[in-house]
């Protein structure tokens, strides 16, 4: 039971289509501006489509064309293999570029492709929500219980602080190429602990209570809160970040 909630809470991934049935797209109704960019959501660990279906239809609505992506075999395996399914799936959109909105697994699935498998080249725009950028001490939790390293999941092993993943990742630069960065975090993220981890060296860093102190939002509620989504949309129009502490 723990490691069933562990694991359905850590990123709730969603899907629309899986690499290997293409993808599903929905154009938006709004002509988007020359600046605009696909937005490609990027799932975490489990989950169902509609969880990211709130903050698709947001984008929707600001004039984006969005899909939703899942990760192979729902984000359990190797995040090196997703990243290299990620890069696939954004060939064969077939787009000039692209922005990514990654959540938590999703959001370091992203940055591997960008920093290690020329994704800097197809993305201007990275956007990370809750992920645990340098480790959460959550993914030690069954084994410290005695149940074995994260229960055999190698994209946990890879979450855990101080993973051989995650040094290889973080060495060097954190945000290469001509890309805007942009990591933001909430002080109530159950699985991002410390929440500093889900910060990176040239992003603009994010931490929602800095601007809303009285603002509580869970790890999930990262896709849903509504002033989340207004510093999404801040990051991706390339305006300063001026989070809306009112918005629903």
């Amino acid at each position: 039971m723990l490691l069933r909630s562990i694991t359905a809470v850590f990123a709730c991934a969603a899907v629309v289509a899986l690499p290997s049935t293409a993808h599903a797209a929905t154009t938006a109704t709004t002509a988007a501006a020359p600046q605009q960019h696909p937005v490609i959501v990027v799932a975490g660990l489990t989950g169902v489509a509609a969880a990211y279906e709130p903050l698709a239809g947001r984008l929707r609505g600001d004039g984006y064309q969005v899909y939703i992506y899942q990760l192979p075999g729902l984000g359990f395996g190797d995040i090196a293999a997703s990243a290299g399914a990620l890069a696939s799936y954004v060939r064969q959109l077939g787009f000039a570029k692209v922005d990514l909105v990654g959540h938590s697994e999703g959001g370091l699935v992203s940055r591997y492709y960008l920093k290690n498998l020329g994704g800097t080249a197809a993305v201007g725009r990275y956007v990370s929500l809750g992920t645990p950028q340098y480790g959460t001490a959550i993914a030690s939790i069954i084994q410290t219980l005695g149940l074995g390293t994260c229960a055999g999941i190698v994209a946990c092993q890879q979450m855990a602080v101080g993973s051989t993943f995650l040094t290889a990742l973080n060495a060097g630069d954190d945000s290469p190429g001509d890309v805007r960065y942009t990591t933001v975090r909430t002080l109530q993220d159950e699985l991002v602990r410390p929440t500093g981890n889900a910060a990176i060296e040239g992003a603009a860093n994010v931490l929602i209570q800095s601007y809303c102190p009285l603002r509580v939002v869970g790890h999930l509620g990262l896709v849903l809160d509504g002033t989340v989504y207004s510093v999404v949309r801040n990051a991706l129009r390339d305006e300063p970040i001026r989070p809306n502490c009112f918005a629903v």
